[in-house]
């Protein structure tokens, strides 16, 4: 067996709800006994579409020694279920720019398909010159921070997706003046059970004033504000979560305080 992204389930957190299970074209994953289990590692291509379906913030991406993803065992295995491969993984003809493309039309994960938006806007910024960075500290991955750094301390804190500042373009202006950075990927960072603990001790410990979430649309990512929701509950003080939901061209497609 070779060390490969596989999903882990965390039964403790695991309230049996099934969400997983049908996000999972591949049948990888089923409620036994109340819980949602791995029914073989083979069935699990690693893509995390069920991600930011687990309400629990339950299953994390994890690298790990597993079989090797094998299509025709889930071809087998959703034939017996009389359920059709979707085949995910199969060639994708090269398809012509879309305005909008919408990620459900993806049979395999919504967040790693191939899209093309056609030519970037060639109209001019509404600023001359040179912007200059609004980010007033470092580091900024979350795995890195610590809750005792000086900056934290009362802040409003940005709790952004990676690719959130690579669609937004304006981002540093409109989001980031002000607050302080942290930013993961609920989908490839491993180790994400230290993400909660840290926000729970921003919130108790740094005493951070409010919490804003910037995510993608795409499903996976609904994983990192579902951490933040948890973290909350879990701490001591209640602060206020400022969910912002990104599409996939940099519009902001909804934002409202959870």
């Amino acid at each position: 067996m070779a060390v490969r992204t596989i999903i882990r389930i965390d039964e403790e957190r695991c309230d049996g709800c099934g969400l997983c299970a049908t996000a999972c074209a591949e049948g990888a994953i089923a409620i036994v006994d109340g819980k949602a289990r791995l029914v073989s590692e083979v069935y699990c291509d690693g893509l995390g579409a069920c991600l930011g379906e687990c309400p629990q913030g339950a299953i994390t991406m994890v690298e790990a020694e597993a079989a090797a993803f094998d299509e025709q065992a889930v071809a087998a295995h959703l034939a017996s279920q009389g359920k059709g491969h979707p085949s995910p993984h199969a060639a994708v003809p090269v398809a012509p720019a879309l305005s909008m493309p919408h990620p459900a039309a993806h049979a395999g994960c919504p967040g790693s398909r191939t899209m093309s938006f056609g030519a970037a806007s060639a109209e001019p910024a509404s600023e001359g010159g040179s912007r200059p960075s609004r980010l007033g500290q470092w580091p900024v991955q979350l795995h890195l921070l610590s809750p005792a750094a000086p900056y934290l301390a009362g802040a409003d804190l940005l709790l952004a997706a990676d690719c959130v500042a690579f669609s937004v373009g304006d981002f540093h202006r409109d989001w980031l003046a002000g607050k302080a950075l942290a930013i993961a990927c609920p989908k490839l960072d491993s180790n994400q059970e230290v993400y909660l603990d840290k926000l729970v001790a921003m919130i108790d410990g740094a005493r951070v004033n409010t919490i804003t979430v910037m995510i993608m649309e795409v499903p996976c990512c609904r994983g990192l504000l579902q951490l933040a929701r948890t973290a909350v509950a879990r701490a001591q003080r209640k602060v206020p979560v400022k969910a912002v939901t990104i599409g996939l061209q940099g519009q902001v497609l909804d934002q409202q305080w959870v």
